[in-house]
């Protein structure tokens, strides 16, 4: 029969073609058609055939065609056909399906939804016929019938679509969908109906499924919808994240039936995923535009949704190739610091914490990125390292005008800035370590800003390289050509940045000769350079080289001060040529650095600072160095017996023209001879053997040089009178002369010498008493030229000769001076320490030695002296010294001591303040050891083990021995009250209170203490009670809002200056002592105000994350909204308590100035967010058909009747105060005309100052009571009845006043009147008498 139709459509003959076709049933011509594919002959043309046969003119030829296409669908779909065979059915069907009238496309449809709904689509084939369909079917006008009803043709394809997507799809076959709806018109609503169905079934699908169904989605996009396709993605994958991280936190997951996926398909899967994102986002612009779009928003409202690892890895990836990479560097760059400063502003406040007990932290999600990225998302890396250098850039560690960096590194990195700066650090960092292809790119861009950059400061670029070169000192192998590019310019750059760039690449210098090699000739170079700070980075450059390369039988240094280590590298290539080698090379480099000893004396300064380090970690060069050192220090030191003075200062000093320089740091080289030889003696000599005899002689030889030396120095300082070293009381010490510049030069360095020498005695004395009677006398000798200098510097008032100069005592020693001074009980050095306790001048020196090292440690990270870069033994000595200072000052209380007498602070007071300087640095340099240094601190816990310190009680037990100080200070007589020491007590205890766990028992019992001992003391001493109340606050903010507080306090300062209208008496209620007629204004008052504008800030905040929880609309919204009731009940409750707290200020008599300045400002501000509360409420009010709360009414009510009414009223008491000042000022310029004209100008200046704020606080009254109004209309709830009609402006008639004023123009008229014609000429040039006779005429 196949053969027959064939036969009949190839000749043309339609009729017979007709009757053949009628003749067959409905099954015959199925399986015909069956056979015909199935034997793969002749399929179409038997098709078209058929077609043929049945014009769609006849009802029956419309019958058969869809009886053909009935068939064909689930025979294409059986999965028997081969699918070229496929292609060709389908191509001639969907040819054919535009003639079929419109009842046939509708009944075709519907098979197709039956067949989809069923689930047997097997490859998807017929879903391009399905297409073609559904697009001849909207283009049909006829009415076709749909249930009872008709529907036109593109009304029925919307409701064929409908059904489809709210049917079940078989998960096998959405991609086909997905790719079928791109071929047909959609409008938008039936777009985004079939991309939720789409996203709505990824859950279903399997993992390796998504990418392909997403790219489809993608490219349906295009016809809109993008924001949905991409919100869908991106919270898809968020999803799988977060339940990703939950099964890793719970392995032993007991539910089984959830089938977990692998972690590295599914990071595969995203990685795809966003490829295809960012192919599709560089055909389509618009896609990328909305991504950023809807990020930003969706930030606004929960920017723990909108930037999750995978869309940042998302917008990092489009930012390489897209041009919108700066619109999202910026991006990223704002959300990590605002959620910094989010993180920073809820750690704060107590108060928020319990609003937001999740707190979202932007940079755990970066970092997270950066580890998802080691699985092959090699499209992500560049942008995480673009993103690393521009957060270094940006937030880099600022220079101010003039100064010195701060160095960020030292304190803990609080700032929002610091912390992305740091942040960026850490991305490049932790990308150097995972991808092994961009490390070099990284390391290039990182030393091209540390020398490009030279201007700025360039710390934080020098510690990443130093963590770089630590994670893979070898992989800096391959890029050593770009290390030794990066010495050729070393003396061109500061002298600080060379020596951390030395410091950071010198496991390389271990691992790479050539490198080595290359360093060595440019440091040669530099040191016959002509500027100063090239040979100093030589100098630098060489003892860091001389540090680290050792030689052969160098004892093996533990106490390494040095971050990196030798023991970094273990690939010492070349270990056994090191060794051998390593002598020569040190002394020739020593042979270079003597040079250096006839340069200026900054160069030398370095030598004599860095040879101590040196010899500790060589100790081979010992004697070569000591041999130097000897040499130098003979040019100066006269050996004859009697000569005073025993050393030539004259040759210390060169002249150049009329200026005179410092030559030699006598002191220094002094000091620098006293350490080496102290460690030689302690150290060699105990390990030399005694084979080295001839050695030993040789060696001797220098040591006995050195002893007889500083013995004679020490004896001949003694008995050296001032005159001696031309200085006495009557030299001239300005620094203006010549005279003046040498004999502060001269000055310094005796006194540099002194102290050298007492470090040096009483080191090598071993408590003899001679010894201790010899430093005494060189402490009397460096006391009188302390004395002089700071006298003159009195007197000369300039800020140079202020400064004391630094001590050349070491850390090390200050800690052992002070614990033998305060702490040594031992009974045979009793006798000797006597001599020394006896001078209560040299107990002070000592105390106030030891606070200016831990000032210089607090500001620098490091002290003068050895070791004084050595992290480890600074904390050692800095718990000894503060054991002995916390011993004296709990032990001899400051009103024991009779400072009175004497010039200075009392000794109990300098240790208080070093104790305060200690626990801060404590706090910024060591806070991973703080629980060490409380443990330090516990005398009777001396053998607890370290591992269960508990920081709270051990900071509270510190805590309670500065309470009973403060309490000893309040019940004092007024006469021993000490305002400065009871200011270091409350800085003390603030400082210490950082230390408590703010959920404990102690902080509570703290902060009970403190509200006690500001509610029963009548403080008059104004810094004292700043503190306190400072104090109080941030105590109180930590464990509850202190809006409460500030109202007790409100009403204190009420009671206490009395109200602004004279005739009501308040109540003499006091809550707080603190709070009297000397503290509350402007003290108190403007302590309120600041802690009230805090408040305001953190309602300011909530307000904002209102708004943002209020558009959100998504799937939880239920949770939401339970926390926009949470929230909106904290803001309204702290606005209320806060009106009442300005309720109580505004009626306050406040004198005019600073106080009431910022009250004004202060009282705009709350009008203003009070106006943004009732905008979110009217946002509300549109967008759902709430009623505003009773809550909301109670406020507008309370502030209706407790503040605006007063804000008038207060209003005028402003002005009538500075009316009453310019009234003064007026009677003053009566008296005295010219003399006083400048000081009445300042008075008006001072008035139109201080009432500039006015206009500003009624604008915003004003702006209040219009959205109040709005909000009224909206709600239907009548908020205006609260508020009374505003009267006060700054234009007022004032009745009394007007009539007064009329009578006296009556009377004066009455008496003009004789002498009206006479006055007619007066009337034309005076303007003002024609008003005057309207008012008469009217009266």
């Amino acid at each position: 029969m196949a053969q027959r139709i064939l036969a009949l459509a190839a000749d043309e003959a339609p009729e017979r073609l007709q009757e053949a076709l009628q003749s067959l049933g409905e099954s015959e011509l199925g399986d015909m058609v069956t056979r015909q594919a199935l034997n793969g002959r002749e399929t179409a043309a038997l098709l078209r055939g058929i077609f043929r046969g049945s014009p769609c003119s006849q009802q029956s030829g419309v019958l058969r065609r869809l009886q053909v296409y009935k068939h064909c669908i689930p025979l294409v779909e059986s999965g028997d056909l081969h699918l070229a065979k496929v292609s060709e059915i389908i191509g001639l069907l969907m040819l054919e399906a535009r003639q079929l009238p419109g009842a046939a496309l509708a009944e075709l449809a519907t098979l197709f939804v039956d067949v989809i709904k069923g689930g047997s689509l097997s490859n998807g084939k017929s879903l391009e016929l399905f297409s073609t369909v559904l697009t001849a079917l909207a283009s049909s006008k006829e009415s076709l019938a749909y249930g009872k009803g008709e529907l036109n043709g593109d009304e029925f394809k919307k409701q064929l679509i409908n059904t489809l997507c709210s049917s079940k799809w078989d998960p096998q076959s959405v991609i086909h969908l997905a790719n079928m709806f791109r071929d047909i018109p959609l409008s938008g609503e039936e777009l985004q109906f079939v991309v939720e169905k789409v996203l709505r079934m990824f859950s279903k699908l399997d993992l390796q499924e998504i990418p392909p169904l997403v790219y489809q989605l993608l490219l349906l996009s295009a016809k809109g919808s993008k924001k949905t396709v991409l919100e869908g993605i991106i919270s898809f994958f968020n999803q799988l994240d977060k339940r990703q991280k939950e099964e890793q936190k719970v392995p032993q997951s007991g539910d089984l039936e959830v089938a977990t996926t692998p972690l590295d398909q599914l990071r595969h899967v995203e990685g795809t995923v966003i490829l295809h994102i960012v192919s599709v986002i560089n055909l389509d612009q618009d896609l990328g535009e909305e991504l950023i779009r809807h990020l930003k928003t969706e930030q606004q409202k929960d920017p723990g949704r909108a930037l999750c690892p995978f869309s940042v890895a998302l917008l990092l990836s489009v930012a390489v190739k897209h041009r919108q990479q700066e619109q999202i560097f910026d991006f990223l760059k704002t959300s990590i610091t605002r959620s910094c400063k989010d993180l920073q502003f809820l750690q704060a406040s107590k108060f928020l914490q319990d609003l937001f007990p999740q707190q979202y932290d932007v940079t755990a999600v970066i970092l997270e990125v950066v580890e998802n990225s080691a699985f092959g998302w090699d499209h992500v890396t560049q942008g995480l390292v673009d993103l690393g250098f521009s957060l270094m850039e940006s937030y880099e560690p600022k220079k101010p005008f003039g100064g010195k960096a701060a160095d960020a590194s030292y304190g803990l990195s609080k700032m929002p800035a610091q912390q992305a700066c740091r942040l960026g650090a850490s991305i490049l960092l932790e990308t150097f370590k995972v991808h092994e292809p961009i490390r070099s790119n990284i390391l290039e861009q990182v030393l091209n800003r540390v020398l490009t950059k030279a201007g700025s400061p360039v710390s934080h670029f020098i510690d990443l390289l130093s963590s770089i070169v630590v994670s893979a000192p070898l992989v800096l192998q391959n890029s050593s050509s770009k290390v030794t590019e990066t010495f050729d310019n070393l003396s061109f750059l500061p002298i600080d940045t060379v020596q951390g760039l030395l410091r950071a690449v010198q496991p390389l210098l271990k691992v790479s000769m050539s490198v080595r090699d290359s360093l060595i000739l440019v440091l040669q170079k530099a040191i016959f350079s002509r500027q100063l700070d090239a040979r100093k980075a030589a100098v630098a450059g060489f003892l860091l080289l001389l540090r680290n390369f050792k030689i052969l039988g160098s004892l093996a240094s533990s106490q390494c001060s040095q971050a990196i280590g030798a023991t970094q590298v273990q690939a010492d290539v070349h270990a056994c040529y090191n060794s051998a080698a390593n002598e020569a090379f040190c002394l020739e480099i020593l042979g270079s650095l003597r040079r250096c000893l006839s340069q200026q004396a900054d160069v030398r300064l370095m030598l004599y600072e860095g040879f101590y380090d040196v010899l500790r970690r060589n100790s081979q060069l010992a004697s070569s160095i000591m041999e130097t050192l000897l040499s130098q220090i003979k040019q100066y030191y006269l050996p004859q017996p009697d000569l005073l003075p025993p050393l030539k200062l004259e040759g210390c000093i060169m002249a150049q023209g009329d200026q005179i320089f410092l030559q030699e740091p006598l002191a220094h080289l002094l000091c620098c001879i006293q350490h080496c030889l102290a460690w030689y003696k302690s150290t060699v000599n105990l390990c030399q053997g005694a084979e080295d005899d001839d050695e030993e002689e040789e060696d001797v030889g220098f040591e006995q040089n050195f002893e007889d030396m500083l013995e004679s120095v020490t004896r001949r300082m003694i008995k050296s009178e001032l005159e001696d070293f031309e200085l006495d009381k009557s030299a001239d010490f300005s620094l203006s002369s010549g005279v003046g510049v040498k004999n502060n030069i001269y000055a310094i360095q005796v006194m540099g010498i002194c102290e050298v020498l007492i470090e040096y005695n009483f080191n090598i004395g071993n408590f003899s008493k001679n010894k201790f009677e010899d430093v005494l006398g060189l402490f009397t000798c460096y006391n009188k030229l302390s004395e002089i200098l700071k006298e003159k510097a009195g007197k000369n008032k300039s800020t140079l000769g202020n400064k004391t100069p630094r001590s050349f005592l070491s850390m090390g020693f200050v800690s052992t001076l002070l614990t033998a001074l305060f702490r040594d009980n031992a009974q045979s050095h009793e006798e000797s320490l006597a001599v020394l306790r006896s001078s209560t001048e040299f107990l002070r020196y000592a105390v106030s030695v030891a606070l200016q090292k831990v000032q210089q440690l607090e500001e620098t990270g490091q002290t003068d002296g050895p070791d004084g870069q050595n992290p480890d033994k600074m904390f050692q000595n800095l718990c000894k010294v503060t054991q002995v200072l916390l011993w004296r000052y709990t032990s001899i209380p400051t009103v024991v001591e009779e400072s009175g007498k004497k010039k200075g602070k009392s000794i109990s007071l300098l240790c208080l303040e070093g104790l305060l300087r200690i626990f801060n640095t404590v706090q910024q340099l060591y806070a991973a050891r703080i629980p060490q240094f409380l443990q330090a601190l516990d005398i009777t816990d001396g053998d607890a083990e370290e591992t269960d310190i508990n920081v709270t009680e051990k900071a509270a037990f510190q805590i309670r021995q500065f309470q009973r100080s403060l309490v000893n200070q309040f019940s004092s007589a007024e006469d021993d009250f000490n305002s400065k020491e009871t200011q270091s007590l409350i800085t003390v205890l603030s400082t210490l209170s950082k230390l408590l766990d703010p959920a404990s028992q102690q902080f509570l019992q703290f902060l009970t203490w403190t509200v006690k001992i500001c509610k029963e003391n009548a403080l008059e001493d104004i810094s004292c009670c700043k503190g306190l109340l400072s104090l109080l606050f941030s105590l109180h903010v930590q464990y509850k809002s202190p809006v409460s507080l500030l109202r007790e306090l409100a009403q204190d300062i009420h009671a206490c200056l009395g109200d602004i209208d004279q005739d009501i008496e308040l109540e003499s209620q006091s809550h707080f002592a603190i709070v009297n007629a000397k503290t509350a204004a402007p003290t108190v008052c403007l302590l309120i105000l600041g802690q009230a504008d805090k408040v305001l800030e953190e309602v300011d905040w909530l307000i904002k994350k209102l708004t943002s929880l209020g558009s959100d609309t998504s799937e939880e919204s239920s949770q939401a909204s339970n926390q926009t009731q949470a929230l909106e009940k904290g803001v309204i409750l702290q606005l209320g308590t806060l009106l009442t707290v300005y309720h109580e200020l505004v009626q306050t008599a406040l004198p005019a100035g600073s106080c009431v300045d910022t009250l004004l400002r202060s009282l705009s501000k709350t009008y203003a967010i009070l106006t943004s509360l009732i905008k979110h409420y009217i946002q509300a009010c549109r967008s759902t058909s709430n009623t505003i709360p009773g809550r909301l009414e109670k406020l507008v009510k309370l502030s209706g009747s407790h503040l605006t009414p007063q804000c008038y009223s207060f209003i005028t008491y402003v002005q009538n105060i500075h009316n009453e000042s310019l009234s003064f000022a007026e009677e003053k310029k009566k008296k005295k005309k010219e003399a006083e004209s400048a000081a009445i100008s300042t008075v008006m200046a001072k008035v139109l100052r201080e009432t500039k704020p006015i206009p500003n606080l009624i604008f915003a009254i004003e702006q209040y009571e219009k959205f109040l109004i709005h909000l009224s209309k909206k709600s239907k709830v009548n908020l205006m009845q609260y508020m009374k009609l505003s009267t006060s402006r700054d234009f007022r008639i004032n009745a009394s006043m007007l009539n007064s004023t009329l009578q006296e123009h009556s009377t004066e008229d009455a008496e003009n009147e004789p002498d009206n014609d006479q006055s007619s000429t007066g009337e034309q040039t005076d303007e003002n008498q024609e008003p005057k006779k309207k008012r008469q005429r009217r009266k």
